[in-house]
């Protein structure tokens, strides 16, 4: 295999996609409870997002479809939470931007709790309007918080299997 990946062969494309997804997973469960920052709503689904990505990118690329109809489709299923999963960020880093007198009130309830009392499409809702628990940074790499390098992945893998999809081998 070659070092560049942008000649790797669509399966291994895709099980690389798997590995970042997982690494990326791993690397929040560490942060959840390792560094004790529990994650706010948001937070919670963009991890949703990484992992239906992940498992679009594992049966992809097991699967590894030889016709270009069938690279095509993965890469339209992965690319759908890729670009989900950029949208919550971005707004996610929307509200980190805020004045902290524009900040939502903090909803002060878990997720789960959420959709047990509103149902799973008003408790959506809810989410993505935000609260000020999601407006709070804790962590930070080169200036940067969390929401705003899980936005940077959610483009360059929605990039990435555009590209591992709809490319001419």
């Amino acid at each position: 295999m070659t070092a560049n990946p942008f000649a790797w062969t669509f399966r291994a494309q895709f099980l690389t996609g798997f590995a970042l997804c997982a690494a990326l997973l791993a690397y929040a469960l560490y942060v959840q409870f390792g560094m004790l920052m529990m994650p706010c709503p948001l937070c919670i689904l963009q991890r949703i997002a990484f992992a239906a990505l992940g498992i679009v990118f594992l049966v992809g690329g097991l699967h590894a479809p030889r016709g270009r109809v069938g690279r095509a489709v993965y890469g339209l299923l992965a690319f759908i939470p890729a670009a989900a999963g950029a949208g919550i960020a971005a707004r996610h880093v929307w509200l980190q931007s805020l004045p902290p007198s524009e900040v939502p009130l903090c909803t002060s309830m878990g997720l789960d709790y959420m959709v047990e009392a509103m149902g799973p499409f008003k408790a959506l809702a809810k989410v993505l309007e935000g609260s000020g628990e999601c407006a709070k940074v804790d962590w930070t790499f080169l200036g940067l918080s969390m929401p705003f390098w899980t936005l940077v992945w959610f483009v360059g893998l929605a990039l990435g299997v555009l590209w591992a999809g709809f490319r001419r081998r």
